[in-house]
């Protein structure tokens, strides 16, 4: 079966998570709260995470976050070969490019590792209580999906990333600022992503159920779009 807006959604998923490991060079501090520039976008990466999952199923979504972590490396990639070129002598803005779109091995694995094992924690939650729930209760499985996949998500790139480098109280403080504003950020969209899967499956007619899913992270094809 082809689904008319599945393209689209997914594009908006991959898009949002280039964006959002782009601004994570930034560290902002809004009151109590102490994150990087990612942590003000990346929670819609959930949200559309969801929503995939919801509407489509987890084969569907599978696919989705392998495009993303691929899409990510390819990024990733470019961004240090162009940064190794020599400048031409009369460009003076090196320093800038490295500092804004430099990338570090370790930032690069660490925002890998934690966007793969986080996304595939979420939807297969979502998907294994949608089953539990007969599809009841949208609600539930969102918040209780991102509980989880945040938690994985966040410890394992504040880890990864930062351990060694700041102290541990600082390390602490950025990953319970960040945990806590994602999920909290998560929860008041829910109206939101009631909203938008409510009206995609009226669209596509879908309202999957993985009743016989492999839920191997590692087992897809191109099937799966089908």
């Amino acid at each position: 079966m082809r689904y008319r807006l599945f393209p689209f959604v997914m594009v908006a998923f991959v898009v949002i998570l280039l964006i959002s490991n782009t601004v994570a060079v930034k560290v902002t501090q809004l009151g109590p709260f102490y994150f990087d520039g990612a942590t003000v976008l990346f929670p819609l990466a959930y949200v559309f995470g969801d929503i995939l999952t919801e509407v489509y199923g987890f084969k569907k979504s599978r696919f989705v976050i392998w495009s993303g972590f691929v899409a990510c490396a390819f990024m990733a990639f470019v961004y240090w070969l162009i940064g190794v070129l020599p400048a031409a002598p009369d460009w003076g803005n090196q320093a800038a490019y490295n500092a804004i779109l430099g990338q570090t091995p370790r930032i690069v694995l660490a925002s890998l590792v934690a966007y793969f094992c986080g996304e595939f924690v979420n939807s297969f939650i979502l998907a294994k209580m949608k089953i539990l729930t007969s599809g009841r209760w949208l609600w539930t499985r969102t918040i209780s999906s991102t509980v989880a996949g945040q938690a994985v998500d966040t410890s394992l790139f504040v880890t990864i990333a930062f351990t060694g480098l700041i102290p541990w109280a600082a390390l602490l403080h950025m990953a319970i600022s960040n945990y806590v504003f994602k999920t909290f950020f998560e929860m008041a969209a829910t109206p939101v992503t009631y909203a938008a899967c409510g009206w995609l499956k009226r669209v596509e007619q879908e309202d999957y159920f993985d009743n016989e899913t492999n839920f191997n992270p590692f087992v897809f094809s191109l099937d799966d779009l089908k």
